[in-house]
């Protein structure tokens, strides 16, 4: 029931809106052009395409028209880039099941564990760490394991 209310209150992000997102943190509010423009040269999508993306997102209410310039619609980002973070990880989650996921997070602190021996800055779960301001975070290093290991492939 939880995650069924989870998913109607916060719908997922495909990968172009996330990119559309992404462009919207970058340069503060502006155009369906301007945000067009940010993508590469090679492989960027049409006006239109663009346009869709946004207004989808404006539908999912993860962006906002703020203002109105003649014929052209002035966006923001109406949630933040940790909640943006979140809401995949949310879904990462609900897609593995809890005794796989249970077991994959033992292997990785393992692992942690194992290259902080060996002189990585990985810490095991559940050790504090200390900021440069002095307060007390506590450590997390498999979000960062399970982080490189994405990036690879």
């Amino acid at each position: 029931m939880l995650s069924t209310l989870n998913a109607m209150t916060r719908p997922k992000l495909a990968k172009l809106e996330l990119r559309v997102l992404d462009a919207l943190w970058q340069k503060g509010a502006c155009s369906v052009r301007e945000i067009q423009e940010t993508f590469p040269r090679s492989g960027r999508r049409a006006y239109t395409t663009v346009q869709t993306t946004v207004y989808r997102l404006v539908r999912k209410k993860a962006v906002r028209c703020v203002k109105r310039i003649s014929n052209a619609n002035i966006f923001e980002a109406a949630i933040s880039r940790s909640e943006a973070q979140r809401r995949l990880v949310d879904d990462l989650l609900e897609l593995i099941p809890m005794e796989d996921l249970r077991g994959r997070l033992e292997e990785v602190q393992n692992e942690a564990t194992g290259e902080q021996a060996k002189g990585s800055r990985l810490e095991p779960i559940g050790t504090a760490k200390r900021t440069q301001t002095g307060e007390q975070n506590e450590a997390k290093p498999w979000i960062t394991r399970i982080a490189r290991m994405g990036a690879r492939g």
